[in-house]
């Protein structure tokens, strides 16, 4: 009992806390841009149910802490439909309950009246805050570790892989893979392993020439942090290995954004793979696959911490940090999608209104939003069971009546 206690503490303290952190991140950008706009704010959340704390600052918002620590929400004053999006007519309503209740001029305050430009800016703040602390965060790791040195130069091409039949010499030098700068070997292996199968021209210099190889990474099945295997790409080459170069502020912060863009275009590249059926679709992870993973990684983590008798607090830290930073990203995709729960549904429906001149009608707005929960219920659903079928809960179920 006490080892299973501990094994859920490993896999679920770690979750929670970076959930949190960037929720709380995503939802402060919305909020404090709101604050910036003069938008009236009702609560400011962090969790969902009951209340466990909660108080009210000089301003009258509500800052509280739900017992199910599992996202939040900002609550605008005047919110009243599903979509929060009101149409013409729930606008004029609104318009006119708030005048009679606190007199004319004070609708101004509220998110519906203000002008499209600060309505789209405030949707836009939150996942934007991601992309930011998802830079602070690289950024942070970059200054504390340096960044990473190795040779983009071929030393060995493994016989019959893919690069080999692509025609790799040793002493190539890789300069480009399609249109990113290869300046490392480990800029090569991030940019192969998520395009197995997928057709790339690589730009090596030859005896002084430029040369163009057209290779298709193989797909190569390992462990996955999730549980279960992964396809990765591979390409089959390899280079004399580096360390760690020590870098300053402004180095660390331009690594750091390098980092989260190239992280954020493999993010949608790999998602447009998944939507387009060239990767399977049991590659889609929920919570519980990225409980699993945060807690191998932690307890990988510790347990390199007490081999190398360094702190476990400091190199947990680190992971969690690293951890955060990639979840980070995924989330502010995630919530740029159009889909009208999400703030790209919101980015479409002011899109709309900036064509028409006025709102989606309360019954499109309705029906997007039942289509758009449904939608993002069933993915979830769906990753759920595949994470469950990974952790051979099934399995486990059914052997008790076996």
């Amino acid at each position: 009992m006490m080892a299973f206690l501990q094994s859920a503490v490993v896999h679920m303290a770690p979750f929670v806390v970076v959930v949190s952190l960037i929720v709380t991140i995503h939802e402060l950008g919305h909020f404090l841009t709101a604050k910036a706009c003069g938008v009236a704010i009702d609560r400011f959340s962090i969790g969902f149910g009951r209340a466990m704390v909660n108080w009210r600052d000089r301003s009258g918002v509500e800052w509280r802490i739900g017992w199910l620590p599992l996202g939040g929400y900002v609550k605008f004053a005047g919110d009243q439909n599903i979509a929060s999006v009101p149409n013409q007519d729930d606008l004029e309503t609104l318009r006119q309950e708030i005048i009679a209740s606190e007199g004319l001029g004070a609708e101004r305050k509220y998110l519906p009246f203000k002008p499209l430009w600060q309505r789209t800016l405030i949707v836009l703040a939150g996942p934007g805050a991601n992309f930011v602390l998802a830079v602070v965060l690289f950024t942070v790791f970059f200054a504390a570790f340096g960044r990473p040195v190795s040779s983009n130069r071929v030393s060995q091409v493994v016989p019959a892989s893919a690069a080999a039949r692509a025609g790799f010499q040793a002493g190539d030098v890789v300069t480009r893979a399609d249109a990113k700068p290869i300046v490392g070997f480990e800029d090569l292996q991030f940019y192969i392993q998520y395009r197995g199968g997928v057709p790339i021209d690589f730009t090596v210099l030859r005896a002084g020439r430029e040369v163009h190889l057209r290779a298709v990474p193989d797909t190569r099945q390992i462990d996955s942090a999730f549980g279960g295997k992964q396809g990765v790409g591979v390409l089959g080459l390899a280079a004399r290995g580096g360390g760690q170069a020590p870098v300053g502020p402004l180095q660390a912060l331009a690594l750091g954004v390098q980092k989260t863009w190239d992280v954020s275009f493999t993010t949608l590249f790999y998602m447009g793979r998944i939507v387009t059926g060239q990767v399977g679709a049991d590659q889609l992870h929920s919570f519980v696959g990225i409980a699993y993973a945060s807690g191998s990684m932690t307890q990988s983590a510790v347990d390199q911490a007490k081999v190398e008798g360094v702190s476990w607090v400091v190199t947990v830290g680190f992971v969690m940090m690293q951890m955060a930073a990639l979840m980070s990203v995924s989330i502010g995709i995630l919530n740029l999608l159009p889909i009208p729960v999400l703030d790209g549904g919101h980015l479409l429906s002011y899109a709309y209104e900036a064509i028409v001149r006025r709102p989606p009608a309360a019954v499109v707005q309705a029906v997007g939003y039942r289509a758009g929960l449904a939608l993002l219920v069933g993915l979830m659903l769906f990753a759920t069971w595949n994470d469950l079928g990974r952790q051979r809960v099934f399995h486990f179920f059914g052997s008790l009546f076996s």
